[in-house]
């Protein structure tokens, strides 16, 4: 369930598909600059009443990465 919200808000960010989202999908795959990153994140806080912060951001490369993220915050 997590996944497909998270899809979902990615493929609205970035105009993509839902089958173009995978959990191995990396935010590069997606060619998300640094500013994408940051409005995917405020994006996702507002959803999932989580905080992100810079490094945390830095360090999640994979969609599975901001899922597992998320499930543990």
């Amino acid at each position: 369930m997590i996944f497909e919200r998270v899809q979902k808000i990615i493929c609205e960010q970035f105009d993509l598909e839902p089958e173009q989202i995978t959990e191995a999908t990396t935010l590069e795959d997606v060619n998300a600059d640094s500013l994408d990153v940051y409005d995917l994140a405020q994006s996702l806080e507002a959803a999932f009443d989580v905080e992100f912060h810079e490094e945390d951001m830095e360090e999640l490369k994979s969609i599975g990465d901001i899922v597992r993220f998320i499930e543990n915050n």
